[in-house]
């Protein structure tokens, strides 16, 4: 419950009985020596840097990994992310679904975010909004049926239609409707709700013309 510190991890180190070891490289993931690694790896959980993300997943899809990563929630909108959600390859964990979360980061990084601090055992941290898990394993909650309490039909005017795609609006996953059965355009967040099970992914964004959804109100 106190976490690891650099005394945990020396110790560790200097123990006969060890299964942990310095790395000779710098730990870049792309590296031959941390590809070795991965190679061996049954499951992958970390938390990749968000600016690398889309190359990360790439590698761990080559590589044919389980995995559990840290990511920003934007990342679904990514060309090479979101056709692995479609595809039910990747899909959001369990766990984080609004709000920020606190990261620790060493002694020497500068506090110039909006959200940080220093906690009372010294610790420097810094808030990050909109993270999500993101991964490939499966979980029980996933597939819990998503429960619907609005009505489409009586209601038409709550659900306007695209104007460059056969499909409704739906500006919250709580307003989707029980009684449509066809296309419905949702949030990014209506993900951290996805059962693959009750629903399917069909596109990003796009109508049928290359632009945004768009819709027009009479």
């Amino acid at each position: 419950g106190r976490g690891v510190s650099d005394a945990d991890i020396n110790s560790l180190l200097r123990s006969k009985k060890r299964g942990v070891k310095k790395l000779k490289g710098d730990g870049d993931f792309r590296s031959d020596e941390c590809i070795s690694y991965l190679k061996q790896a049954d499951i992958v959980v970390t938390n990749p840097p968000f600016s690398l993300f889309r190359e990360y997943v790439a590698q761990l899809i080559e590589y044919g990994k389980l995995f559990l990563i840290i990511g920003n929630v934007n990342a679904i909108t990514y060309k090479e992310i979101f056709p692995l959600i479609k595809d039910n390859r990747l899909w959001l964990g369990a766990s984080i679904h609004s709000g920020d979360r606190k990261f620790y980061v060493p002694d020497d990084y500068p506090l110039k975010a909006a959200g940080c601090g220093v906690e009372a055992d010294g610790r420097k941290f810094i808030r990050v909004k909109g993270v999500r898990w993101f991964t490939n394993l499966d979980y029980a909650i996933r597939h819990e049926e998503l429960v619907l309490y609005k009505q489409y039909y009586g209601n038409e005017e709550e659900y306007p239609k695209y104007d460059n795609y056969d499909a409704i609006n739906v500006d919250k996953t709580s307003d989707i409707p029980g009684d449509y059965f066809e296309d419905m355009g949702v949030p990014i967040t209506y993900l951290d709700k996805h059962n693959p099970d009750q629903f399917e992914v069909v596109k990003f964004r796009k109508g049928n013309d290359g632009k945004d959804f768009i819709y027009t109100i009479s």
